[in-house]
């Protein structure tokens, strides 16, 4: 070695001003495909240019992309002008873009756009298709890279969810040709045991080309095929795949996708607590609705009773017969003072009565009363009744007349 060492942010410094002094690399237009687009927060766009052989990484900042009049997206074809330079700090050289404008969709994204709608038509997306997810898996088959964050975040989310569960791991490749191919051994593997509840594939976010793993047709079909439920978990959330529209349940992330898969053990814990707070409530309000329907159809019974029945129709004709003799009696004491009275009349008119008063009765030789001197005649015999005895006499003499005050 010979020379003074430089210090990687001279070396780094140097190869800017290199760059900076390139006619071409001040002044560069380039046509590609975006992929891996980003808008951070800060109004600057992250994102790479790319065609079939390679890619560079792009940057507008916030006052460059203020009058872009287009929607950028991934799979879009664009022509981009700018300047090449170096990130000092990382000592990645990037394409800063000054202008942007559309050339077209990229072959990728018109190859996933013409594979949807092909599996679409198909009927693999139809929801009538898609199997249910079983709510306490044993056992949980993941396919996906073992290297990657994707299978620790996976398996961290499950142990803390829901830890009885059985992990299984088919690692494959997550990206590049062989993918697809190792991926559909995993899922066929797994389909094919029985003491498998649920399959979750899936890995971390990326660009277009390296999700395309999940957009292969043939890893499609397998998917539709599967006798057992399965999970896609492929990227981020804005990021869809082929897989995740003919998954069962599409996750948009692999930690999303365990928190899916599984239940967690403290909510089942309070819940089970609360349902069961519920069933001894429930238990405690039946009995006692059916401690008081019970005690309505004893107070029924009772007063259906035969010999309840007896007994009121004993008090009844008790009481019956106790109105009856009240009113027998009532009948008796007013026949009794009716006769009382008519007595007293009787009495009154009787010719007793008149005897005690010092009348007295005048009978012919027959017996019959005279009643008035015409039944008589000189010498006929009467008999005179008083209060104390009887008086025979003889008619001497005759005198006629009426008795007003004495005899006129």
């Amino acid at each position: 070695m010979s020379g003074k060492p430089l210090k990687v942010s001279e070396v780094n410094q140097y190869i800017k001003r290199v760059l900076a002094s390139d006619f071409i690399l001040t002044n560069l237009c380039v046509e590609g495909e975006i992929s891996n687009f980003k808008h951070h927060y800060s109004g600057h766009m992250y994102f790479s240019l790319k065609d079939e052989k390679s890619r560079i990484r792009c940057v507008m900042f916030k006052n460059d992309n203020q009058c872009v009049d287009i929607n950028l997206k991934d799979g879009m074809k664009v022509i981009a002008s700018g300047y090449i330079s170096v990130f000092e700090r990382d000592g990645d050289y990037q394409f800063y873009v000054k202008n942007i404008r559309e050339s077209g969709l990229g072959d990728l994204y018109i190859a996933f756009n013409k594979l949807k709608n092909k599996l679409e038509l198909e009927g693999l997306f139809d929801e009538a298709h898609k199997k249910s997810i079983p709510r306490f898996p044993q056992k949980i088959g993941v396919v996906t890279s073992s290297t990657g964050a994707a299978i620790r975040d996976i398996i961290n989310v499950i142990n803390r969810r829901f830890p009885i569960a059985d992990l299984i791991v088919y690692p494959v490749l997550v990206q590049g040709e062989g993918a697809p191919k190792e991926i559909i051994e995993g899922l066929s593997y797994f389909d094919n045991r029985e003491d498998i509840d649920l399959i979750i594939t899936g890995r971390g976010g990326g660009s277009i080309e390296e999700l395309y793993a999940f957009n292969d047709e043939s890893l499609a079909r397998t998917i539709y095929s599967l006798k057992k439920p399965i999970i896609s978990a492929v990227g981020h959330e804005t990021d869809f795949t082929i897989a995740d529209f003919v998954a069962d349940l599409r996750a948009p992330t692999p930690s999303a996708a365990a928190e899916l898969a599984v239940p967690e053990v403290d909510s089942l814990k309070c819940s089970l607590n609360d349902d069961y707070n519920k069933l001894i409530n429930s238990i405690l309000a039946f009995k006692e609705y059916k401690s008081r329907e019970l005690e309505y159809y004893k107070n029924k019974l009772d007063y259906n009773n035969p010999e309840t029945k007896l007994n009121q129709n004993r008090q009844y004709i008790d009481s019956l017969f106790k109105d009856l003799n009240k009113n027998f009696n009532m009948k008796i004491e007013t026949y009794y003072r009716e006769i009382e009275k008519l007595g007293d009349k009787l009495n009154l008119l009787s010719p007793l009565s008149s005897l005690n008063r010092g009348y007295s009765i005048l009978l012919d030789q027959d017996g019959e009363v005279i009643k008035t001197v015409d039944n008589l005649k000189i010498d006929d015999k009467f008999t005179i009744i008083l209060k104390n005895g009887m008086i025979e006499g003889k008619v001497v003499k005759i005198n006629k007349g009426e008795f007003e005050d004495g005899f006129k």
